[in-house]
């Protein structure tokens, strides 16, 4: 049964986690778990500022109370996924991409994070069926099109890359100031069609 004292508590906590004040949110998902350690919005949020604030040991260890609790939650899955991507763990993150897609293969959340592991990884053509997949559904979602086009140039279909390049700059400018900034664009910059795209 949920508490409304509990509940106001997470809100606050949720509240100020959303003006980007980690740390005090911290403490608001503290005061739940001092008095029910086990409770499993706290955690996964508690690890979800604690991964914003770099503290990667500190939120893994709220994943895994959760995970131990709810070897199953997505939320906590997907929160662990993207902290194991962000140090560089891609083998880890990797695995419970692929755990999840078994059971859900078109949960595009998943695939999202997987095409950008596997891009990590220099693993583009695969990348780019996950691009693929989440496309099928989204043919318009921005940032997979940006991302498609990322792996398209490393893998030196440079004309496919500028066409999906292209069709994510019409779905918003900062597309534009992303291609200015990425690597991956880099050995195109003297491109004719390119430089009119980012101008």
């Amino acid at each position: 049964m949920d508490d409304p004292k509990t509940n106001s508590i997470l809100d606050e906590g949720n509240r100020l986690f959303l003006q980007g004040k980690f740390q005090e949110a911290i403490t608001y998902y503290d005061k739940i778990l001092n008095e029910n350690p086990h409770h499993i919005g706290s955690l996964n949020n508690k690890g979800y500022a604690l991964s914003k604030l770099k503290d990667f040991d500190g939120a893994m260890r709220c994943y895994d109370v959760a995970l131990h609790l709810f070897p199953d939650d997505l939320s906590v899955l997907i929160n662990k996924i993207s902290a194991f991507r962000k140090q560089g763990h891609f083998l880890e993150a990797l695995s419970i991409c692929d755990k999840i897609l078994t059971i859900n293969p078109k949960y595009n959340i998943v695939l999202y994070h997987k095409e950008r592991i596997l891009f990590s990884m220099g693993n583009f053509n695969e990348s780019i069926l996950c691009c693929n997949q989440i496309l099928n559904d989204y043919p318009d979602n921005g940032d997979v099109l940006f991302d498609k086009s990322c792996n398209l140039v490393m893998v030196s279909k440079n004309n496919e890359a500028l066409d999906l390049l292209e069709k994510a700059i019409s779905q918003g400018i900062q597309y534009k100031i992303k291609a200015k900034k990425s690597k991956s664009f880099e050995k195109l910059s003297n491109d004719p069609r390119f430089q009119r795209l980012i101008l």
